[in-house]
């Protein structure tokens, strides 16, 4: 048992770091303010390689894993970024997994490639309007026709799909009332986003405006059969492989933000004197501050855990769900610490920690919430009854 980062994992997260402090906060404040997407660190990552971390070198990937990507997403993020520079690139990093374990050897070398040079930009199309967390009640209708499908229906929250050219795309091909389990019946495909038929609308939010969240409308749109992935029905199924390393990304990024919460938030206390002494001199800064650093890093412990699991080839639901949860809800104490130990320096764009504090909920909400994480640790791990 060594809870230490091996070398190759240490030089990953140095290199990705002073390539990110290429970017400093002026950079993401301004890109935050204008709602612009920040092309020039994408593509400085794009160029990089760092977007093929975790795919296979047949496909133009580094042949790492899920951990190697964990360190990577938590260095972005710590860097200062935060979930603005996380977002950016991290579909590409682990999106594209089903097309991996479940495509033709022609999809792997057609998809995958474009992506992790930066040339095609993907989104990922699951969520609507309707059916929140309940995937298996979707309503987009994947519809067969001569030589592949005719799709319809509508998406939310779809990160990116104002700019994509290419998505991953869940959908009904067979109704659910035809189905003897609601799980049956969904096709995963990866395909051309194709604007004569699709519609994107940006949702104004909270944070996070540089990288935008869209409403899409699909109106018959059509789909190659070659470019549905794995078998007709099997879509939740392999949707599913493909969740686990999504909650440890994303973990890993909230405990980043954290990180950097925290270090800003310190620095401000060191600096900061009123009635002739540093504030975080005073125990009513500090322990606040120690408390959320202790909680940051035993989330990242349980990140690591989950990351180095999965990469194993071991079932890692309960530490995925787990490392998400407890990540997201460490990280949102960091940055609320953070800008409450500021005070209303804290609350000042200029000092950056309210950004953070924007941004730390998308990790805490999405893609699945706290509640229902708790709900699948009381079932699988306590045995409790289903809830809902």
């Amino acid at each position: 048992m060594d809870f230490a980062l091996t070398e190759d994992q240490q030089n990953i997260r140095e290199a990705v770091l002073k390539l990110c402090a290429q970017f400093g906060d002026d950079y993401w404040l301004e890109k935050d303010r204008a709602h612009e997407f920040p092309e020039e660190f994408y593509r400085a990552m794009a160029d990089a390689g760092w977007l093929g971390i975790a795919m296979p070198e047949s496909v133009g990937g580094a042949g790492l894993g899920i951990t190697e990507a964990a360190v990577m997403m938590q260095a972005v993020a710590e860097s200062g970024a935060g979930m603005t520079g996380a977002s950016t690139i991290h579909l590409p990093v682990f999106g594209l997994e089903p097309v991996v374990l479940f495509g033709t050897g022609e999809q792997q070398q057609r998809m995958i490639p474009p992506v992790l040079s930066g040339e095609h930009r993907m989104c990922f199309m699951v969520t609507e309007p309707n059916t929140g967390l309940d995937t298996t009640s979707l309503k987009t209708r994947a519809a067969r026709v001569e030589g592949g499908y005719l799709v319809n229906g509508e998406k939310i929250w779809i990160t990116q799909a104002h700019l994509a050219d290419r998505m991953l795309l869940i959908a009904r091909t067979t109704p659910l009332e035809e189905v003897r389990r609601k799980t049956e019946g969904l096709s995963l495909f990866y395909t051309r986003l194709d604007r004569a038929h699709i519609e994107t609308r940006i949702i104004p939010k909270m944070g996070r405006h540089a990288v935008g969240s869209n409403m899409v409308f699909i109106t018959d749109l059509f789909i190659p059969e070659e470019d549905r992935i794995g078998a007709e029905g099997d879509g939740f199924r392999i949707l599913l492989k493909g969740l686990n390393p999504e909650r440890v990304l994303l973990g890993a990024e909230a405990t980043g933000l954290g990180r950097v919460a925290i270090q800003r938030a310190a620095r401000y206390a060191r600096e900061r004197v009123v009635f002739g002494r540093p504030i975080g001199q005073n125990q009513g800064i500090q322990h606040p501050l120690a408390k959320a650093w202790m909680q940051v890093e035993a989330a990242a412990l349980m990140v690591m855990k989950a990351a180095t699991l999965f990469d194993q080839g071991v079932e890692c639901g309960i530490e995925a769900n787990s490392a998400k949860f407890l990540a997201a809800e460490a990280g949102f104490e960091a940055c609320q610490t953070a800008v409450m130990s500021m005070g209303g320096m804290g609350y000042a764009q200029e000092y950056h920690v309210e950004r953070y504090l924007r941004e730390v909920l998308i990790p805490r909400i999405a893609p699945v919430s706290p509640h229902q994480i708790m709900n699948f640790i009381a079932e699988r791990v306590l045995e409790l009854p289903k809830s809902y």
